[in-house]
């Protein structure tokens, strides 16, 4: 089972179906080991998207976690226009990506600490956390000598247009590099008219669905795209299985030489 989207899974509907977890075997719900996991999204500076069941929504990121009291602290901007709507609904889920994982997890009893420099949300830590593979389909490196791109008008600024490296694609979509010097692309939109060159036999166009939006290093402002085809056609998904299974082959030559 893999899920590639940043919308929680409907963990609540499939267990009040059929009385039971189907998700169990994904199912992380020792206190030790959801500390660490939560710990590794706050040390690598991960972004977390919350959402809550009345459709309020914000991007953060772990801040601490403390199991003797707890509690996990994430960043939060008090003047956020859905930060007031989570809070009083009081439960959110949270999505995050590790790699090739996505994690899952409900976080309640949440209030808003103001600080002198920054303000926090706290909540509840959560009683059990969900991971998932991600990927649905075999993905590759794109090989950097040939500098596969993606060439597309910015959402933000539509007389920009940015052309992004692709970093590993996959029959099912693609991540791109964002460099520092880019204005940031938020995850959620739909990235029409996007021009994908591969190689010189490999062009088509897509629109791209931004799923998710992660750091490549945590010192570094340089982002990675996490993107799903949608409307590819019949030609286009011809050709980039062919790069694939191009691609695949020549990295074997590669590692063999």
């Amino acid at each position: 089972m893999a899920f590639v989207d940043s919308q929680p899974a409907p963990m609540d509907d499939a267990r009040h179906a059929i009385g039971l977890d189907p998700y169990a075997q994904f199912r992380v719900d020792a206190p030790r080991d959801i500390a660490l996991l939560l710990r590794e999204l706050n040390q690598s500076d991960t972004p977390v998207q919350l959402s809550s069941a009345a459709g309020h929504h914000l991007q953060t990121v772990i801040w601490s976690v403390d199991p003797s009291a707890d509690r996990v602290s994430m960043h939060a901007e008090p003047d956020h226009p859905h930060l007031q709507g989570l809070i009083e609904t009081n439960e959110a889920t949270a999505v995050a990506y590790l790699e090739a994982v996505k994690l899952q997890f409900d976080v309640d009893d949440l209030v808003l600490v103001r600080g002198a420099r920054a303000s926090a949300l706290q909540a509840r830590l959560p009683k059990c956390v969900y991971r998932f593979q991600r990927r649905q389909a075999y993905r590759v490196r794109t090989l950097e000598r040939a500098a596969p791109s993606a060439v597309l008008r910015h959402p933000a600024l539509p007389e920009m247009q940015i052309r992004l490296r692709v970093i590993d694609v996959s029959i099912g979509g693609c991540a791109l590099l964002l460099s520092d010097d880019t204005p940031q692309i938020t995850p959620g939109g739909l990235l029409n008219g996007v021009r994908l060159e591969l190689d010189a036999e490999t062009r088509f166009s897509a629109s791209l669905q931004l799923h998710h939006v992660t750091k490549v290093q945590p010192n570094s402002h340089a982002v990675r795209l996490g993107c799903e085809f949608s409307q590819l056609s019949g030609d286009a998904q011809r050709a980039l299985q062919r790069y694939i299974d191009q691609t695949q082959k020549r990295r074997r030559l590669l590692s063999l030489s």
